[in-house]
Formats: structure tokens, C-alpha cells, sequence
């Protein structure tokens, strides 16, 4: 079984390396189609809104369908979208590429997971799904700040390259390692929507999304804040986002563990707050603290804001699956669903701050998100369900992150 998980982990780091990667390549892009930072950055709000809309129609549509066809068909067409915007000569054909990119990467995530579950016993399902979602860990700690180095000597085309060969590598192996027939049950989008609406809830996705609205007003253009801003220069973008993905590593780990020993809410509690110091004081570096000095400090500030900022997808799914752990399959994609689209929107207020010539007050404008979050986390009162049959607590991809 974890020779078969290992190809479904490949395909999620293959996934979440170019979900991550994309902040560092954003200037780069915009140099070579004269556009603005801004404008380069709708590269991830449409990927993020394709994978919060796309996901749970494919899913339903698809969810019958053999699972081993379904996961090589996605990382072909994964494959192909890199391909292509490696080749593409124009920035509206690299958006499309983008899109396609997106359906391809939440059908995946979602299918992989699912059959990481059914490829094992009941008593690994846990053990199964962490394997699948290391692949994602690693490729926040590890694939994105490669992928950002082999930008520097091959340029941002070099990148999307060597993500379509290794989509295609992985596609043809799930094809080879895995067992066929392996069939799900469609969701009917119906149910899923109704799951939103259920006592509780909304808080609890609201939540999710102001968190990553926050995060991503400033990671989306982590790369011309640090070069730009804080002096940092652009060869070591790569050491930036290795930063990042370091503290990101820890902290899922983290909150998992810390969500167990003091409870989802306290832990939630004190990592919003922590994001929101964090962002904070990244624009009072940039905008007080000279060159020489303002970009080191920057680096060093990524690492603790990896940290809390991915102790809270950890944290959150454990508050979803104790307000209803019958529903927790369909819940935990619903927010996966509106983390895609906190990402989409965060993309969005960063780009009209940079489109203001405001760079520097993005740790401040981020920040209100987290606070926000935080409010709605003091103001509600916890609700819980006691679980009447076992299901497993982690039923579909945390941040993929992406994050994207």
C-alpha cells in the first residue's frame, strides 16, 4: 500500500509546487509581458477561484468514475497546462493555462485523497491521508524554493517545464502502480451546499476565509515587497520562500499537535493574533528599517509566520469535524472550497494596494483579515456534536495552501 501512496503523494508535491512557486516567478512574468506586479498577480486569483468553483461540479460529476483514470487523467491535463504556459506568447494564454491548471489540481487533491482512504485498512485511513498531504508539506518546504532557483538560471518557462515533465512522469505512473475499479459515490452539490448553512458553520468558514484573505494579500507579493521594499535582492527570492516553507512545515505540525492538547479555539486564538503581529510588523520593517538591514529581518520574520499562519488549516478542520463528524467529508471540502477562494480575494485587495502605490502597507491592510477572524472566533460560542459512527477526520486536502 505505501509503494501506491507514494505516486499519489508525488502527484500532490507536483501540485503544490507550482500552487507556491508562482509568487516568486510574478515579477519576473510581469517584466516580460509589461505588466504591472498587480496584474500578474490575477494569475492567482483566477487559479484559486477555478479551484474553488471547479472542484466540488468535477468532483460530483466525476465521483463515479474509476479513481485511477481519474487521477492520471488530472496530472495530464496538469501537465499539458505547464507545457503550455511554458510555450505561451501572450499573458491572457498563460491565465488560460492557469485555469486549466486549477480544475486539474482540486480534482486531484480531492480524488487522491479519497483513494488513499480506499486504498487502506480502517485503521491506517489517518496514516494513508498524512502520506498523501506530506506531499504538499514538502512541496511548500522543498519544491517551491527550488522551483523559484531554477527560475534564476532558466527563467519562470524553466519552472513551468520541469513541472509539466514531472506531471506527466506521475500520471504515467499512476497509471502503472495503481489498482483499477477503484469507484466512489457522487455528493450531489445539493447536499454539499446544505452542509453551509447548518448551526455553526458559517462562523467556521468565515473564519477560514479571512485567514487566508489575510495571508495571501502579502505572500501573493511576498517577492517585489522583499526586493522592492526591503532591499532584499531577487536571487535570493528562493531563500525567501525556503523560509517560509520551513516555518509552514512546523507549524501544520504544530497546530495538529496543539489543537490536541489545548483545543482547536485557544490554538486558533493565539495564531491569528500571532499573523496579525507578524504582518504588522513586516510593513513597519519596510517602511522604517533601512535597506541593508530591513531585508534580513524580513526573512526572519517568514519563518514564525509559516508557522502560526499553517497551524490554522490543522485547527480549523478539527473544529469542522467536531460540529458535525457525519457530515466531515462534505464540511471539510466546503472549506477547502472557501480557502481557495480567501486565497482568490487576498490576491485581489494585494493587488489594489500595490495598484495605489501603497507596496509598504500590505502587512497592514493583511492584518485586518486575522483580527476579523479573531473576532468572529471570540464572539461565537463553540458548537459540537457527538460523532455516532466513525469517519475519518481528514477527508480532504488542508492548504494546498495553497496554497496558489
Amino acid at each position: 500500500m505505501f509503494s501506491q501512496l507514494i505516486w499519489l503523494a508525488l502527484g500532490a508535491f507536483t501540485v503544490g509546487t507550482e500552487g507556491f512557486v508562482i509568487a516568486g516567478l510574478l515579477p519576473d512574468i510581469s517584466a516580460e509581458a509589461g505588466i504591472t506586479i498587480a496584474q500578474a498577480g490575477t494569475l492567482v486569483t483566477a487559479f484559486s477561484l477555478a479551484y474553488a468553483v471547479g472542484t466540488p461540479v468535477l468532483a460530483t460529476l466525476l465521483g463515479s468514475v474509476d479513481r485511477r483514470y481519474v487521477l492520471a487523467g488530472t496530472m495530464g491535463l496538469f501537465a499539458a497546462a505547464n507545457a503550455g504556459a511554458a510555450l505561451t506568447s501572450s499573458f491572457s494564454a498563460l491565465l488560460i493555462a492557469r485555469v486549466a491548471m486549477a480544475v486539474a489540481a482540486g480534482l486531484y487533491a480531492a480524488t487522491a485523497q479519497a483513494t488513499a482512504i480506499a486504498l487502506s485498512s480502517p485503521d491506517h485511513r489517518a496514516r494513508a491521508i498524512s502520506v498523501v498531504v506530506g506531499g504538499t508539506t514538502v512541496a511548500v518546504a522543498l519544491g517551491a524554493p527550488i522551483g523559484a532557483l531554477l527560475a534564476t538560471v532558466t527563467g519562470w518557462r524553466g519552472t513551468f517545464a520541469a513541472i509539466a515533465l514531472l506531471s506527466a512522469c506521475t500520471a504515467l505512473a499512476i497509471l502503472v502502480k495503481l489498482p483499477g475499479n477503484l469507484r466512489g459515490s457522487r455528493i450531489p452539490l445539493r447536499q454539499r451546499a446544505a452542509v453551509a448553512v447548518r448551526p455553526g458553520m458559517l462562523p467556521l468558514l468565515a473564519t477560514t476565509f479571512l485567514c487566508l484573505t489575510g495571508g495571501f494579500t502579502v505572500f501573493t507579493y511576498i517577492a517585489p515587497l522583499a526586493v522592492d521594499g526591503a532591499g532584499l535582492p531577487g536571487t535570493l527570492i528562493p531563500g525567501l520562500l525556503l523560509a517560509f516553507g520551513v516555518g509552514s512545515a512546523l507549524g501544520n505540525i504544530a497546530g495538529g499537535q496543539a489543537s490536541d492538547r489545548f483545543g482547536p479555539r485557544p490554538t486558533l486564538i493565539f495564531s491569528t493574533l500571532a499573523v496579525s503581529l507578524i504582518l504588522v510588523a513586516m510593513s513597519v520593517v519596510v517602511k522604517t528599517v533601512s535597506a541593508p538591514l530591513a531585508g534580513p529581518i524580513l526573512v526572519g520574520l517568514t519563518i514564525p509566520w509559516g508557522i502560526f499562519a499553517w497551524m490554522v488549516p490543522p485547527t480549523q478542520a478539527s473544529r469542522i469535524v467536531a460540529l458535525d463528524p457525519e457530515s466531515a467529508p462534505v464540511s471539510l471540502s466546503l472549506n477547502a472550497s472557501i480557502l481557495y477562494l480567501g486565497i482568490a480575494f487576498g490576491s485581489f485587495v494585494g493587488g489594489e494596494v500595490m495598484d495605489l502605490g501603497r507596496m509598504n502597507d500590505l502587512g497592514f491592510v493583511a492584518a485586518v483579515f486575522p483580527l476579523l477572524a479573531l473576532a468572529i472566533v471570540l464572539t461565537t460560542r463553540e458548537r459540537t456534536r457527538q460523532r455516532s459512527s466513525p469517519v475519518p477526520a481528514k477527508t480532504c486536502e488542508p492548504l494546498q495552501a495553497a496554497t496558489h
